[in-house]
């Protein structure tokens, strides 16, 4: 890497050079000097660093109670409490302007809380930031990624700046645009990169240092339907490998899929916690759908079923679809016996749980979607945790 590639950093590029995403605070020296003196700073806190290896054993990757971030009047965060067991995918699931993104900025060390307390594998956000820096990487939900330099440029910087050598940042910059599939596009500009693949470097940017916790906020926002699947992979991979992934969102389908926990946040605040099919299960009963081979008997079906399970019956006459709701779906098997005795032919019949879209539209009143908030994340240097 050359000094006239190194002056080319832009200030995006340092603000997120460290993999765990450190901000640097505005100054009027040069981006070269700007870029030694952070590396330096980052040498001094490599010296104090953490083996992660010694400190991941905790069961809790994150632990937070009662957080609480104010602008101004604001509060955009108003008690947010959670636990992420450690090697899982927790699940941060709201609409714009909920609080994802501010709380994982606080998390992170990034936003000092205005109340309540956090730990990461044990260490405080607040009074251990060098400690927690060394066990975590951050992916925001924009590519903050130089885009004047090459894939290959913008992580040996990231590389050098986690204090790799020369040769070893070139080594594992060439290591990850493979697992990434970007070899073929590493000596392009990133201002020719599609929006995926920005995100998958911002992604490969955050592993150079392997962190034991990710945080992924939004992810895939953006992205084709392909490289959002190609995303899931990603993370899916990085847990089976043993990191720990807190994953802010608001596709339902993507909490659904990855998390194996979600908390749903709303206007600040922490509204359900659970499993996916905890939180399906706590907002009502599943529903029972069918089809009969002879669809001149549904009148006759749909008196049964209401019998026996005490319940009002629906039929969709166009396509003779019975439907019920059910409260406890091992009576499916009596209702099939009972329509058999009476010569009644079932086609097809399913049970369907509460899909987390009337999850959330049960809990908050609402639609997943931008409820008129921003999700306000200030660049104040006094609310940043000194580096």
């Amino acid at each position: 890497m050359d000094n006239t590639a190194a002056r080319r950093i832009s200030t995006r590029a340092l603000d997120r050079a460290c993999g765990c995403i450190i901000a640097l605070r505005r100054s009027p020296l040069s981006p070269l000097a700007r870029l030694r003196k952070f590396h330096a700073r980052q040498m001094q806190a490599h010296s104090v660093t953490l083996d992660p290896m010694n400190h991941t054993a905790s069961p809790l990757a994150i632990e937070a109670e009662g957080l609480v971030k104010m602008f101004g009047e604001q509060r955009a965060v108003d008690g947010v409490s959670l636990t992420v067991p450690t090697g899982s995918v927790f699940g941060v699931l709201g609409p714009n302007g909920a609080g994802k993104t501010t709380t994982v900025r606080m998390l992170a060390t990034l936003l000092r809380p205005d109340g309540g307390e956090a730990r990461i594998f044990g260490r405080d956000v607040s009074r251990e930031p060098v400690a927690v820096r060394s066990l975590i990487g951050v992916t925001g939900q924009y590519a903050s990624v130089d885009e004047d330099l090459t894939a290959t440029e913008n992580l040996v910087i990231f590389s050098r700046l986690l204090g790799l050598s020369r040769k070893d940042s070139r080594k594992k910059s060439l290591e990850l645009l493979e697992e990434f599939d970007l070899t073929e596009a590493a000596a392009k500009p990133l201002k020719n990169f599609s929006g995926g693949m920005r995100r998958r470097l911002d992604l490969a940017a955050s592993l150079i240092a392997r962190p034991p916790l990710l945080f992924l906020d939004e992810p895939t926002t953006g992205l084709d339907p392909r490289t959002r699947a190609q995303m899931w992979e990603t993370i899916r991979r990085l847990v089976a490998e043993g990191s720990t992934v807190m994953l802010t969102t608001q596709y339902l389908d993507e909490a659904d899929q990855l998390a194996d926990r979600i908390a749903v946040i709303d206007r600040g605040r922490v509204i359900a916690n659970g499993t996916a099919d905890e939180l399906k299960a706590s907002v009502g009963i599943s529903s029972l759908h069918l089809k009969l081979v002879e669809r001149d008997r549904t009148d006759e079906a749909r008196s049964i079923i209401a019998s026996m399970l005490g319940v009002e019956v629906g039929v969709t006459p166009e396509v003779g679809r019975i439907t019920a709701p059910l409260s406890d779906p091992s009576v499916t098997a009596d209702l099939l016996i009972r329509l058999r005795e009476r010569g009644i032919a079932v086609d097809e019949i399913n049970v369907q749980k509460p899909s987390l879209d009337e999850v959330f539209l049960t809990i908050t009143g609402h639609q997943p979607e931008d409820h008129g908030r921003n999700d306000a994340d200030s660049d104040n240097n006094s609310d940043r945790i000194p580096a």
